[in-house]
């Protein structure tokens, strides 16, 4: 299993104010997409994340969202390692994704760019 990189997850009540920000301190311009009734931004390694408050409820559960190359095989070592797959893999808009409780409690997201 190979990572890749890791992006923080940032919840805010006003995503185009948090934008600038975030643009000035990454040095990048934001990428913007919606999921599930959630407006996001990736901008540097900050994914922002802006929408309704039981949603964002649900979003600060995960620590940190992690890229790896191929979302089956760490599905495979996370289950080998003792972690609780929450969610996939899934399909997204962009490749595949799982969520997975770490045996130390932690919950991260894990996402490849594979179809």
């Amino acid at each position: 299993m190979e990572i890749l990189g890791a992006t923080l997850r940032v919840c805010v009540d006003d995503l185009e104010t948090a934008i600038p920000f975030y643009e000035r301190l990454a040095g990048g311009r934001a990428l913007r997409f919606e999921r599930g009734g959630v407006q996001v931004a990736a901008v540097g390694c900050f994914l922002l994340m802006s929408g309704p408050a039981p949603a964002l409820e649900l979003l600060r559960k995960v620590a940190a969202t992690i890229a790896v190359q191929d979302v089956e095989e760490t599905y495979r070592v996370l289950t080998e390692l003792g972690a609780d797959i929450i969610a996939g893999p899934l399909p997204t808009q962009v490749g595949r994704n799982l969520i997975a409780r770490h045996p130390d409690g932690t919950v991260y997201e894990y996402v490849d760019r594979q179809g």
